[in-house]
């Protein structure tokens, strides 16, 4: 944080706030994992060849091979850290200064192979209030990287490691103190999956395929209220510090949407499948607990830890843990509108954890048929 924010916040809370700019205490094992690195042997590279993932917005996924054609790669990734001003709920007009991976809520989908190197630069914009870095829940050491990736407003960094383990993963922001939660509430957090080599497979070791992928990041927001009961607006990043703490440590949250924002996977922004289409359903939640449901569908194959475990099959409900990643399967067998929700419902209706994915196709009464409409009956 700079001038006035950062002398604000410290003086409402300074047990609590950092010294100007965001720097918070956890920085101090930076010089120790640079010393450690200094000593280490370095790697030898001279077999990898390198690739470009050019990542995209949520919901969608980035180009990728399901099933990884020659020896693992180095996959070359860039994401900055913006600060951006957005939009919680229209109707109430709460608003948010989101702290993102590349400008949006979740951050974007990284898709990899076992055995791939990550390599990502990762750049502060020069107008940013605050530092930033990233923990990579899918690494090994150093945090996650979260103790080798702090950036200051206009630097940036180069950080690789070794994706040794399948599965989803989520990643965060991770600055140190306090300032954890905060950026986490804030938005600042996504998902890597980690893909097996020779792809997913079922229980008995069956190649799975799926034609799309959904990619929905479950985010809790925990905005300030003034004496009215009215949302507050604050002119730029991190003004809300000081509020911001005091509303998460009621640890009850004033939204938990979906993509960012009430209604962002619905209506325009619904997701469209056909009847027949295998579908990927990415969910990460980096704060919380979640029970993702598909209203009228299941989750054919359920990956809740790694790809290396067979799937949970035939889920109604599966459970997504705090600070995870979780991958689900299921073909679409009839047309209509599904309600992908966190099925604690208070969340999934008064919250705003609802999406719709809205299938085209021909209808199959053998599954379902309304034998009789609605009409009125005799006591």
């Amino acid at each position: 944080m700079t001038g006035g924010i950062a002398h604000q916040a410290a003086a409402a809370m300074p047990h609590r706030m950092s010294p100007p700019r965001g720097r918070m205490p956890e920085a101090k094992f930076v010089p120790v994992q640079a010393d450690a690195q200094a000593n280490a042997k370095p790697v030898d590279l001279s077999g990898y060849t390198r690739v470009k993932q050019e990542l995209v917005a949520p919901p969608f996924a980035p180009e990728h091979e399901q099933v990884a054609t020659g020896d693992p790669k180095i996959v070359e990734i860039t994401m900055d850290t913006t600060e951006v001003l957005m939009v919680v709920d229209e109707d109430t007009g709460a608003s948010v200064w989101a702290l993102t991976y590349n400008g949006s809520v979740p951050g974007p989908l990284i898709i990899v192979h076992e055995g791939d190197y990550v390599e990502l630069t990762l750049r502060n914009p020069a107008d940013s209030q605050m530092e930033h870095n990233i923990d990579f829940h899918a690494s090994t050491g150093a945090l996650g990287g979260g103790g080798l990736t702090h950036v200051y407003p206009g630097e940036e960094t180069v950080l690789r490691w070794k994706a040794t383990k399948p599965g989803c993963f989520t990643y965060h922001c991770a600055p140190g103190g306090a300032m954890i939660p905060y950026h986490v509430c804030h938005g600042m957090n996504g998902a890597i999956m980690v893909l097996p080599r020779d792809g997913l497979k079922d229980k008995d070791g069956n190649q799975l395929k799926y034609d799309k992928i959904a990619y929905i990041g479950e985010q809790d927001y925990y905005l300030p209220r003034d004496e009215n009961g009215d949302f507050k607006q604050y002119a730029v990043a991190g003004e809300d510090y000081a509020d911001s703490l005091d509303a998460m440590a009621t640890l009850t949250p004033t939204h938990c949407v979906f993509n960012g924002a009430v209604g962002a996977l619905t209506g325009p922004g619904a997701l469209r499948f056909n009847v027949g289409e295998t579908v990927l359903m990415i969910h990460n939640q980096c704060n919380l607990d979640s029970r993702p449901h598909l209203i009228g569908g299941h989750g054919d194959y359920v990956w809740e830890s790694s790809f290396s475990d067979a799937p949970m099959t035939g889920m109604e409900t599966w459970f997504v843990r705090g600070g995870s990643a979780v991958a689900a399967m299921y073909t679409f067998e009839q047309p209509g509108v599904y309600a992908y929700v966190n099925h604690n419902l208070i969340i999934g209706a008064m919250l705003g954890a609802t999406a719709h994915f809205v299938v085209e196709g021909e209808w199959d009464n053998a599954l379902m048929e309304q034998v009789v409409a609605p009409r009125s009956f005799e006591t």
